[in-house]
C-alpha cells in the first residue's frame, strides 16, 4: 500500500481543488448546476482517485486510479477552455490553472510509469 499523504501529486492536486473553487465563485449563478458543478467534480476527482488507488494495495489498481485521475485532469482542462470561450475566465487565469494541471498530469504519468 502506498501512502498518498506523502505524494506531491496528491498535495498539489488538493491545491488545485482550492484554486478551482475560488475560480468558479466568479462564474454566473445560472452556471451553478452545470459547468461550475462539473468543473468542481473533476477537480475533486483528481486527489480522490490518487488516494483511492493508493489505498487499494496493488500497483495495477493504483495504475487504474492514476489513469482515472489523468482523465479527470484532461476533462478539467477542457472545461476550463470552455469557461474561457464563454468569457467566464480570463486568459491569464486560464493559462495559470492549465499550467498547474499540465504539471500535475506530468507528475502523475511519471508515477504511473514507475510502477
Amino acid at each position: 500500500m502506498h501512502n498518498f499523504n506523502k505524494l506531491e501529486i496528491w498535495k498539489r492536486s488538493r491545491g488545485l481543488v482550492v484554486s478551482i473553487y475560488k475560480l468558479v465563485k466568479a462564474f454566473p449563478n445560472d452556471e451553478k448546476f452545470t459547468l461550475t458543478s462539473q468543473i468542481k467534480r473533476c477537480a475533486i476527482s483528481v486527489p480522490s482517485n490518487i488516494a483511492e488507488g493508493c489505498g487499494r494495495g496493488t500497483n495495477p489498481q493504483l495504475i487504474h486510479f492514476l489513469d482515472v485521475a489523468i482523465g479527470s485532469l484532461c476533462e478539467l482542462e477542457t472545461q476550463l477552455y470552455l469557461a474561457y470561450d464563454l468569457s467566464f475566465v480570463d486568459e491569464q487565469t486560464l493559462n495559470s490553472v492549465c499550467n498547474e494541471i499540465i504539471e500535475i498530469r506530468k507528475m502523475t504519468l511519471k508515477l504511473r510509469s514507475s510502477l
